[in-house]
């Protein structure tokens, strides 16, 4: 399995060549190390082109990014080359070629034994037999990767049970994967529609983390990437301080959260317990480590989904485990000490039997 890493989007064709370098460093600073790079045109000439994104990948690769690069199929005629020969894109300093249109299987299968050994990036948001038809001409599996398409026009996103069908036939043979998420700041795309650049329809106008937690939730993608550019400063910031292995939930704290409660709540690993209920995630190794600690009853005992409670003192060998309302319920053996965001909720479906889980706020 491969680590969980971030990328940016760039668009040469559309771009200043300076601000693209100034996007590439701030990225960098805060850990983002791939790019995928949309060759639209070749107007200028074959030379300038390259001259371009030449000196573009390889400023790029001077900051530790791998650049993908998604080729229009009109660019090989343009620049009288075919899919049989990707030195010119090799040359580039490029590592990896998006292919946007499919071939027969056999095709794909031969170009990923291409000498220059550049991985060959497919489609993924097409939920039919593509890969396994590849993969049966056999491949050169450690040289194909997957990424999702993004959707410039509000309402065409991928819905989210299809994402995830599509995404497992990839995950299911081991294949890297990738999808976007779109900035609230970016306006440029490859094209002159541009209403946010997502994968999944859902998260066109949630928070650029949040869509990325969820990303990084479904356990199906290892590289998020944004479909925009230029994301804000703020938003590479909080997609770099991500925790991109298990789920860190944004909360309110309740304005009479104690000093143990609020020990408890942000200054643990929380683990739900393996046999689940449908009432609450159960934290309950912490009760263990906070068991000499007191805990007063508080006056707030009726809770919503999203609400984080910590047993109290009335509650006896529970006090100070914490708990996640899953089901509305009063009890005043527990008191409210947080509650997660709402943009958030949704996310309470990914924390299974023995999950990670964390708290900030």
């Amino acid at each position: 399995m491969t680590k969980r890493t971030l990328g940016v989007s760039l668009y040469p064709d559309h771009s200043d060549l300076n601000e693209d370098k100034k996007y590439l460093e701030l990225a960098s600073k805060y850990g983002f190390s791939r790019i995928f790079m949309s060759m639209l045109e070749v107007s200028e000439g074959k030379e300038k082109v390259a001259a371009k994104f030449s000196d573009l990948i390889n400023f790029a690769k001077g900051l530790g990014f791998s650049t993908t690069l998604d080729i229009a199929p009109n660019i090989f005629d343009q620049l009288g080359i075919s899919y049989d020969d990707l030195s010119f894109f090799h040359e580039l300093g490029a590592e990896s070629l998006r292919l946007d249109q499919g071939f027969d299987g056999q095709k794909e299968a031969l170009l990923s034994f291409n000498p220059q050994k550049m991985n060959i990036e497919l489609n993924m948001s097409n939920d039919v037999a593509y890969l396994n038809n590849i993969l049966s001409y056999s491949a050169n599996k450690p040289f194909i990767q997957g990424c999702h398409n993004f959707y410039p026009q509000r309402g065409t996103g991928l819905p989210l049970d299809f994402f995830i069908s599509a995404s497992q036939r990839f995950k299911n043979q081991g294949i890297d994967t990738a999808a976007f998420v779109t900035s609230q700041a970016g306006k440029i795309g490859p094209w002159d529609i541009n209403d946010g650049l997502p994968t999944l329809e859902m998260h066109r106008d949630l928070p650029i983390e949040i869509q990325a937690k969820h990303l990084f939730a479904t356990n199906l993608i290892d590289c998020v990437i944004i479909g925009n550019a230029y994301a804000s400063e703020a938003e590479l910031q909080k997609l770099g301080a991500l925790n991109r292995y298990q789920i860190t939930f944004d909360v309110e704290l309740a304005e009479d959260i104690n000093e143990v409660e609020q020990e408890i709540l942000l200054n643990n690993q929380h683990v739900r317990r393996g046999d689940i209920t449908d009432l609450v995630i159960r934290s309950t190794e912490v009760r263990k480590k906070y068991k000499d600690y007191d805990n007063p009853v508080v006056a707030t005992h009726k809770f919503e989904r999203g609400d984080v409670v910590i047993g109290n003192d009335d509650f006896g060998k529970y006090k100070n485990e914490l708990q996640v309302v899953l089901q509305a319920h009063k009890d005043i053996r527990k008191n409210k000490v947080a509650e997660i965001s709402k943009d958030e909720l949704f996310l309470l479906d990914y924390i299974g039997p023995w999950d990670k889980f964390q708290f900030e706020g």
